[in-house]
This record gives C-alpha cells, structure tokens and sequence, in this order.
C-alpha cells in the first residue's frame, strides 16, 4: 500500500475513508461510464423531509433494500441531504462523484463536498479532502494543506491518515524522510486497527534493511491486516510463514492464506503455489497442481506474468503430455472467469446481516476508479 502505487493507492484510501457507503452494497457496483445527466424519477418514491431519512433511502437504494437498486436514486438522495447540510450525506456524495457511482465523475465537485463535510467535523472528510490535495484531484496540489488535514484527522483517532503520514516520512513527501518518525505514524495507524497501517508496518519490521527486524511482530501484523481482509497482507503473511515456518499458527497456514489471495485474483500467490507444488515445499511435489497454478497465475498477471512462467509452463506440458494439458488448460480458464479482478480488500461479514460480504478491486490502471463488488467465491 506504499503511496508510490498513486493510482490504486489513492482510490483504495478514498473508498475506505467513505467506508459506510461500502458497507451498504451487496451486489455488484460498478463506478463506471458517467450517466445521463437527466434528474432521477422519484414519482414512485418516498418524499422523505428530514436528512436521517433521506440518508436512508439512499443508502436503500444504493443497496437495493427494499427498493430496486438504483445508484442514481442514492446519488440524488445522498445530495439532497448533503444540500441540507448533513456531514455524513456531504462526504458520501464526494465519494460518489469521485467514483462516478450514479453521476458523472467530478473532482472539483468531490473536493467540494469533502471540504463542507470536513468543516462540518467528517474525520473522513478530512482524509479524502488530504488525499485529493495530496494528487491535485478537484484541487490544486498543496501538500503542506495535506499535511495539516491528516494531522487533525490521525488526532481525532484515523488510522487511515496515520497510515498516510508514515508514507509522507517514509518517502520525504512535503518533509525530510525519516524512517523512525515513519514508522512511529504506521505503529499509530496499528494501535487503532487500520490494516493498512498493520500491513506497512510489518513490512518495514520485515525487510531486509531494517536494524531492528522483528519477524514475529511482522507475522503478528500481517495476520490482523488479512483477517480484515486485506489480501496483500494474506500474501505477504503466508510469504513470511513459507520462509519461517515456525511462524506458522498450523502446517496448513500458508497454503490457506495463498489459495485466499489467489481466489482474489493475486497472481503472485497462484505463482507462489504452482512454486510450492513444483518444489514440494508444504506438500509433495505435484507436477500437475504446479502446472495449474502457473497457468492461473499467467492469466491473472498478463504477458509479463505469462513470459516470466513460461520455461515452467513449457517444461511442465512436456511432462504432462497434451491430453492432460489441455484439461488443465480448461479448468484454469474456469477459474480466472470467476476470480479475474485484482480484489483489494475482501470482507465477508461475519454474522451481522448489515454488514454483507463485498469485495474493492484495485482500480484498472491508469484511473483512480475503484470497483465495488460482491466477495469472489471461495
């Protein structure tokens, strides 16, 4: 989640700053081509007075609850109590219109709404609105203005911008890079169970340049950051375990957390675990599940992925023979069709019924557009 990776980065925070909009959609939403600009009908709805009430019918409709689901039904809702001056409704309409969900994509008009919603007391609001000035995205760029907007959000309990000024020490955005103050905001980020914050900072305790490595804590981090969903954090993790296997909670412990993150469509860990089998580290060696992996992994990760596997790809066919290459072929082809996006976050909701299972997909590159979906099949 390191801030140089601007597009996916960027979009991952601005959805998890709107996080209760995520929470609401348990189908698939797509932030996509921009609509017709006509006002929705509300003939056969509700004409609700108060804001709490329109919040609400957005949201019905956003999550197609009792209604049919409509996103510029919860678009038009949303702004309405946004116009009323509702900060919940305002930092919910700047996200749609940052992701073009339901209107058109407008970063002057989402920087507008997370500015109202931020001087109307939105912690959120303030991390979309530090990250819009940080990317110069409705806004001109202004990194000191960034600075003082997550230094009052980390201060009224963030963890999402306390994540975001370790990368600003990390890397020297705006300050002098400062690896002790860096990881003093990612352990700040941790403390209040961001998994982003868990995820760099048991990067920084892990890698090979730091003083002070701390596998341990490392292990510990990365596993509350998949538990929450995170899935470079469940590839990372299962990463450490395969190299310091007394790490491992069970024997089964990696291989879980790889097959999790290539179900979210990692093509490293589909890479990872076509690497296990062909070695018969974890299990023994299985030319055909390694074969199978690699083939996932090349259709997950495009030609570069495809190029880097192919002397295993090739050697593997020649031991396996055409007949049953083709069938793998086929059964890895089923598999990319339900698992090909790039999840970010998958969260599959427990026991409470108000918090379905969804997934975010990383954005496609290029755009800061990110996609909200229903979670992948296990």
């Amino acid at each position: 989640m390191m801030i140089h990776e601007s597009g996916s980065r960027r979009a991952l925070a601005i959805a998890l700053a709107s996080f209760c909009v995520l929470l609401m959609a348990p189908t698939k939403l797509l932030a996509g081509p921009a609509p017709e600009l006509d006002t929705p009908s509300t003939a056969v709805a509700p004409q609700p007075r108060s804001a709490g009430r329109q919040i609400k019918l957005a949201a019905d409709y956003l999550a197609g609850r009792g209604v049919p689901q409509d996103p510029r039904q919860a678009a038009y809702w949303y702004e309405k109590a946004a116009e009323a001056g509702d900060p919940d409704a305002q930092l919910q309409t700047g996200y749609l219109y940052e992701a073009g969900l339901g209107v058109p994509r407008d970063p002057e008009r989402a920087a507008h709404w997370y500015q109202l919603a931020a001087v109307g007391g939105s912690v959120q609001a303030k991390v979309s609105l530090g990250i819009a000035y940080l990317w110069a995205t409705g806004v001109t760029r202004d990194e000191k203005m960034a600075l003082s907007l997550l230094n009052e959000a980390a201060a009224d309990g963030s963890g999402l911008a306390a994540c975001y000024l370790g990368d600003f020490y990390a890397f020297g955005i705006g300050v002098l890079k400062d690896r002790q103050a860096a990881e003093r905001w990612y352990r700040k980020g941790a403390s209040l169970h961001n998994p982003l914050a868990e995820f760099d900072l048991a990067t920084l305790l892990s890698g090979s340049a730091n003083p002070a490595t701390d596998l341990r804590a490392a292990s510990s981090l990365f596993r509350e950051a998949a538990a929450a969903g995170y899935v470079p954090a469940m590839h990372s993790l299962a990463l450490l375990l395969v190299r310091n296997p007394g790490l491992a909670r069970s024997p089964g412990e990696a291989l879980g957390l790889l097959n999790d993150a290539a179900n979210a469509g990692s093509w490293r860990s589909s890479m990872l675990l076509g690497v296990l089998a062909r070695d018969g580290d974890q299990a023994p060696p299985d030319a055909e599940a390694a074969y199978y992996h690699f083939r996932i992994a090349a259709l997950q990760g495009g030609s570069e992925t495809a190029k880097l596997l192919e002397a295993d790809l090739r050697s593997l066919s020649a031991r396996l023979g055409p007949a049953r290459t083709r069938t793998l072929d086929s059964q890895a082809t089923a598999f990319f069709e339900k698992h090909h996006l790039a999840l970010a976050f998958v969260y599959r909701g427990g026991e409470d019924p108000e918090f379905p299972a969804y997934a975010l997909a990383f954005p496609e590159h290029g755009t800061h557009v990110v996609e909200l979906l229903a979670a992948p099949p296990d």
